[in-house]
């Protein structure tokens, strides 16, 4: 069971089952040369957090509805690794000794449950609200490097590019979100859980549910 979302931009998935299952599907859709890099980021619970399988074809993954943030019509943003993340927040700067801001760009219902130490976060409620909401904080991001972040990295990877397409090119984005960093380098600069749309309806930094309770996986 899970969710299955596929655009011209790519494909994104949330599929719960007996691991053997969940591999076999894996290893038939890496057998495609257009899915074989990629990076399958798992959890696990006693409970089926799916109600059913749902599978949709959309115009984007997640809608941003900006021309200048579609991944199929610019190269990648760039990105910084968790483990590197990870020494910047360690150190109180990147490796050019620039300050490092984290940007949420996630709701206002996601980062309840939790984010980075000290990230900017913003008041929305949609995707489509970020570049708005972002605009009064421009001018204080100038001199910083900053990195864009989401739970999974579809998210941030669209801000990050349309950020630097609309001339703040001192942008990154977190390879592989917030559940790559926790997969990666644990919990560390990072207060509280991750919330997933779900019924385990958070993670913790060792990807253990807040939520395990219900239908046997």
């Amino acid at each position: 069971r899970g969710t299955i979302l596929v655009a011209d931009e790519g494909i994104n998935l949330f599929l719960a089952g007996g691991r053997d299952g969940i591999d076999a599907f894996y290893a038939g859709l890496k057998a495609d040369a257009r899915f074989s890099d990629m990076r399958v980021k798992y959890s696990y619970s006693h409970m089926q957090p799916f109600a059913r399988l749902k599978a949709k074809v959309k115009p984007e993954i997640i809608s941003f509805r900006r021309d200048d943030g579609q991944p199929l019509d610019y190269p990648r943003a760039p990105s910084v690794a968790p483990a590197t993340l990870q020494r910047w927040l360690r150190q109180g700067h990147d490796d050019a000794g620039r300050r490092v801001v984290m940007l949420d760009t996630r709701n206002e219902q996601e980062f309840e449950h939790g984010t980075f130490a000290g990230a900017l976060t913003l008041p929305i409620a949609r995707f489509t609200d970020l570049p708005a909401a972002l605009e009064p904080h421009r001018a204080e991001l100038a001199d910083a490097t900053v990195v864009s972040f989401c739970t999974g990295g579809i998210r941030c990877e669209k801000a990050a590019l349309w950020m630097r397409n609309d001339g703040m090119d001192n942008v990154l984005q977190l390879e592989g979100g917030i559940l790559g960093y926790f997969e990666e380098a644990g919990g560390e600069g990072y207060d509280g859980r991750c919330f997933v749309f779900d019924e385990r309806v958070a993670l913790d930094p060792q990807l253990q549910p807040l939520v395990d309770t219900g239908v046997p996986a």
